[in-house]
């Protein structure tokens, strides 16, 4: 298995940015890796995608050196170990609120001693072409496991779902909080920010590196500034469609005349 690097550059302390991948096509993640990002986050849960494609969008990461990581859909099994066959090196798991769906993702991404997935010698193992023994060790080293807290039950089980053993970071998901705590849509609404914050001193009380969603200029600073050093930018089609908004724009107002939208 391949050295995974987000894995390293989050030991040594250093930022690292990343991006949600909807859009089902290697190309996406061949510009984002072009543009120097550190990992992408392709989606499973809300993307219309199948493995096949998947795997060929992590070859796209691989091509780049930037870590591939999976959105799943649910703590299944056989989701898990498709999506690790194809390559993933590490697994987002959405709305979580309980230490057992953790554990139980665990047991499905790692081999024995640490869990029971299943043996396979493709892609990931080189088609066995080196010791599976060796293979199976650096696996377990290399795979990430990241719950994303985006609830107020996944919060109020923050103490017990950060106490399971190799989580590599926990993702914030303040817009399905917002809707949670009944402010639907409102990220910067004063519970969210709390509840965020909340999260935020229980990942630092258990040694769990903790990642934000950077929705604006306010917000990635004042994480910045308590020490968080994981950052999503966001998904690549809000982003190009705000870059293609902003464009149009630009040039309708060099152009002059009335537009209608």
């Amino acid at each position: 298995m391949k050295q995974n690097t987000l894995k390293e550059k989050i030991k040594r302390k250093q930022p690292v940015f990343g991006m949600f991948v909807s859009i089902p096509h290697p190309i996406m993640v061949e510009l984002i890796g072009y543009a120097e990002f550190d990992f992408v986050i392709i989606d499973y849960e809300h993307a219309s995608t199948n493995m096949e494609t998947i795997e060929n969008m992590i070859r796209a990461a691989e091509l780049l050196a930037i870590t591939p990581l999976v959105r799943i859909s649910k703590v299944d099994r056989i989701e898990i170990l498709k999506v690790l066959d194809c390559g993933a090196q590490g697994i987002v798991i959405p709305q979580v609120t309980s230490k057992e769906e953790v554990e139980k993702a665990i047991t499905y991404a790692y081999y024995h001693p640490i869990g029971m997935r299943s043996l396979n010698s493709g892609r990931p193992g080189a088609f066995a072409k080196h010791s599976l023994s060796d293979y199976i060790a650096k696996a377990n080293e290399e795979i990430m496991i990241v719950p994303m807290i985006e609830s107020l039950d996944g919060i109020n089980e923050s103490h017990s779902i950060l106490s399971s053993p190799h989580i590599s970071f926990v993702l914030e998901g303040a817009a399905d909080l917002s809707q949670s705590l009944s402010v639907p849509w409102d990220t910067n609404h004063l519970e969210v920010q709390t509840n965020l914050e909340k999260l935020y001193e229980v990942s630092k009380q258990y040694k769990v590196p903790y990642a934000i969603v950077s929705r604006n200029h306010n917000n990635h600073e004042k994480w910045a500034e308590m020490g968080v050093n994981i950052f999503v930018l966001g998904d690549e089609r809000g982003t190009a469609f705000r870059a293609y908004r902003e464009k149009l724009a630009d040039y309708r107002s060099l152009t002059g005349g009335n537009y209608e939208s």
